[in-house]
């Protein structure tokens, strides 16, 4: 631990620490961001933020709930109870016409296609998702936008007062956790601004989530599932299924993409149980025949089985409610697998294909080309959702205009947090091949007080360094198993053939993600232009060789992934429109 705490002190300063030693330096211990919420609170946005960030963390939360577990009824009761004292009774939020969506990889994506779809027939939105990328307003949007900060902070302080007015004194928690919050904001605001439905995404799992208080939803859906949050809903795929197929009600339609034997089985009992009739999704080319191929706003193959799911959910709410244009149908085809009847085979609508090509979903499979540099931003955070990330930045490298002279360069920036196994990850991001590996924390700043949407108070600075330097040690395990590869084991999958560089594969770590962005933009970025870098960044041998490297390089391609609170942190300094 005392060569680690060496290598963490160094890095708070110095900002880039190699793989193959330690630099010296030394930094006081300091607590992420806290900052106490004011003793009167005023009406200002800001304010409202840090108010809300002093309720409860995320990691707070999953603690919370393992403990909890064993009955999930107990915090469905505490949620109903919490919507009682807002005003608000379960049978309220029937006005909503919900849509209600959970999955392991892909919910957020398919949540987005179904709410513009549906926003493509004239019909207003709102739309309940997370985590958010830059400021905690974008969780609630109607229209497909994040409501303004007034409009945020207007609702904030209305729905906290009247849960300090309702307090029971003997009760030890008078104000629920953060996610609970902004789920009951959520419905308050959409039942205020007559929003004619609202696309609910789940948090995690389903059945103990708290956006499962709603008792008639419209339709629901089931995407991709995978291995996520193991301490909470179980190690197995079949366990998680389990989850996931809480959200189904009797009586009401749900829909799923195809899963694995075990899993699709589970989700089928689990309907059968509760006389939920479940449906499974044709695949996106089934749709397409005989008439125009769909055109995705969303990158990557993996969006194909988002975008059939949301295209099933979205018709299935219109006729619910009595549209007419929802798709001529097809001659339909024996279920696969015969588990589960398979869902309609229609011609999508012209709303339907427009909504599909215009969505829009902010870091996922999301490209930014700026000068010289391309950015790949993926917020993938389990071996699945990795894999099929991988996918698209290898066919995204495939398929670019290659320059005319000049070397290419190719960066990872990674983080991992939570029990997530970032080695696993790391392993599937081997075969890209990257000249330079860097790791930084999910902060943009090293101290972010002056934004309350980046704050954190469950980690301290060491800490998340701490974290970033395992994850370095892994990547060069990694490497040094490469090199010395077992006989007669598989060769390793290359992306291409790569000319070879007069510098070896490096790692650095860097002590916020702005330092990180000004090392790998060299300036070269049109838009990310920040004042002068520390000159410590370019302190270590490897920074200081990289940085000449990156600033002859004829094109730079840096891919960004493994959390999405890294994504965010990154889209907020490389797009200042998103904080405004």
């Amino acid at each position: 631990m005392s060569r680690a705490r060496c290598h963490l002190r160094a890095a708070l300063f110095l900002a880039a620490v190699s793989s193959r030693g330690a630099t010296t330096g030394v930094a006081a211990r300091r607590v992420l961001s806290a900052w106490p919420a004011p003793q009167e609170p005023g009406m200002e946005y800001q304010d409202a933020v840090r108010t809300l960030n002093t309720l409860q963390t995320n990691a707070n939360y999953l603690e919370q709930v393992k403990r909890q577990r064993g009955d999930p009824q107990t915090q469905l009761e505490a949620m109903k109870l919490y919507l009682a004292r807002s005003g608000l009774q379960v049978e309220d939020l029937d006005q909503l016409n919900i849509i209600h969506i959970t999955g392991t990889k892909g919910k957020g994506s398919t949540c987005a296609f179904t709410e513009r779809i549906l926003r493509s027939y004239g019909l207003k939105t709102g739309f309940f998702s997370s985590p958010h990328l830059v400021q905690v307003r974008e969780r609630i949007r109607i229209n497909g936008q994040p409501i303004s900060p007034e409009l945020f902070t207007k609702y904030f302080w209305r729905l906290y007062h009247r849960l300090e007015e309702t307090k029971d004194d003997s009760s030890c928690v008078s104000m629920p956790g953060y996610f609970r919050f902004l789920t009951l904001m959520a419905f308050h605001v959409f039942l205020q601004e007559k929003v004619d439905l609202a696309v609910m995404e789940v948090g995690i799992g389903g059945a103990y989530d708290c956006t499962n208080i709603v008792k008639k939803p419209v339709v629901c859906g089931v995407s991709s599932l995978g291995i996520d949050h193991t301490g909470l809903l179980g190690d197995t795929m079949e366990k998680i299924a389990w989850q996931k197929g809480g959200i189904f009600k009797c009586g009401i339609p749900a829909f799923t993409v195809l899963q694995p034997d075990g899993p699709l089985a589970v989700l089928r009992d689990r309907a059968q149980q509760i006389s939920c009739p479940l449906y499974l999704c044709p695949p996106l080319e089934a749709l397409e025949e005989g008439g125009p191929l769909l055109t995705l706003g969303l990158e990557g193959e993996h969006q194909q089985s988002n975008a059939a799911l949301a295209l099933q959910l979205a018709r299935c709410w219109l006729q619910q409610k009595g549209y007419q244009d929802t798709g001529e149908l097809k001659a339909s085809r024996p279920s696969l697998l015969g588990q589960l009847p398979l869902a309609p085979v229609f011609q999508p609508t012209s709303h339907m294909q427009h909504g599909l090509r215009d969505t829009e979903w902010p870091g996922r499979t999301q490209l930014l080309r700026r000068g010289p540099l391309t950015w790949y931003l993926d917020g993938a955070h389990t071996t699945s959702s990795m894999q099929a990330c991988v996918r698209w930045f290898r066919q995204a490298l495939h398929s670019r205009e290659r320059p005319g002279g000049g070397s290419e360069v190719r960066v990872l920036l990674f983080n991992s947090t939570g029990d997530r196994d970032s080695a696993a990850l790391l392993k599937l991001l081997q075969p890209c091949q990257f000249d330079y590996t860097i790791f930084c924390p999910n902060l943009t700043e090293v101290s972010s007080t002056d934004n309350a949407d980046q704050q954190n108070f469950t980690v301290t600075l060491d800490q998340v360094l701490l974290r970033c330097l395992a994850h370095q040690q892994h990547w060069s395990r990694l490497h040094e198993d490469q090199a010395s590869p077992e006989p007669g084991g598989p060769a390793p999958l290359l992306l291409a053939p790569r000319p070879a560089h007069t510098h070896s594969t490096s790692s650095l770590v860097f002590s916020c993600i702005s330092h990180a962005l000004q090392w790998i933009s060299q300036g070269r970025d049109p838009v990310f232009q920040p004042t002068s870098p520390p000159r410590v960044l370019f302190a270590h041998p490897v920074a200081g060789s990289g940085a000449i490297v990156l600033q002859e390089a004829a094109a730079i391609h840096v891919l960004v992934t493994g959390s999405l609170h890294l994504v965010g942190g990154v889209l907020k300094l490389l797009e200042p429109s998103l904080s405004q």
